[in-house]
């Protein structure tokens, strides 16, 4: 049992770490929050880490009741995080993913309303609670015992925890880019957010295509 136990703590471990890739996501909360004092950029990583854990752990406990209820499929998710990530990147390549909004109000309250929004989408959703990091839980959960559903929220913190030291670190470099230098990493990582959208959307189109057209899918 005990080894048991440490191979599927292992494979949780691993499996999350692939799916959230927090090293990824740092140069991504770098961009959105280059506006954002140091104090809130430190309160938008811990709110986005934070919200991607009891994110993580509802859909952990409820993700296939809920999946059932409403006719949802692991494709459709797939789908829409797809959608998300393109405006997304979208907007990043344009450069104004946070100056359109500074630019509107620079009152302290227009600020701390926008670092509620980042922390939430597209941080915490889809960045870090990707439609692959929630079908990873639902699917670790499913007919598990009690310990082993233990080891699998342990698994969740540890990487939430991981992720949010890794935004943390994210700030020191943000200050020796400088404002160009953001500018440039924003369009570059606009890039790679549209070109992951792209892989998401078509990863769950093409499964829904292949059942609605009746293609069995070759091995």
């Amino acid at each position: 049992m005990p080894s048991s136990l440490v191979e599927f703590g292992l494979l949780c471990l691993t499996s999350l770490f692939t799916m959230i890739n927090p090293i990824s996501i740092a140069p991504v909360f770098l961009s959105l929050t280059a506006e954002l004092p140091s104090e809130q950029r430190r309160d938008v990583a811990r709110k986005a880490t934070a919200t991607a854990f009891v994110i993580l752990v509802f859909f952990a406990l409820t993700g296939s009741v809920i999946f059932k209820v409403f006719g949802i499929s692991v494709h459709g998710l797939k789908i829409v995080g797809g959608v998300l990530f393109f405006i997304m990147g979208y907007e990043m390549v344009q450069a104004r993913l946070s100056r359109t909004r500074f630019d509107k109000a620079e009152e302290l309250d227009a600020m701390d309303a926008y670092s509620q929004d980042v922390a939430l989408t597209p941080l915490a959703i889809p960045l870090i609670c990707g439609p692959g990091a929630i079908a990873t839980v639902i699917i670790l959960m499913q007919e598990q015992d009690l310990t082993h559903q233990v080891t699998l929220f342990f698994s969740i913190a540890i990487v939430c925890v991981v992720t949010w030291v890794a935004l943390l670190f994210a700030s020191p470099i943000m200050n020796r880019l400088g404002e160009s230098g953001n500018k440039v990493l924003m369009r570059v990582m606009g890039l790679i957010v549209m070109v992951i959208a792209v892989e998401y959307f078509f990863a769950g189109l093409g499964p829904i295509l292949q059942k609605i057209l009746g293609i069995t899918p070759s091995l």
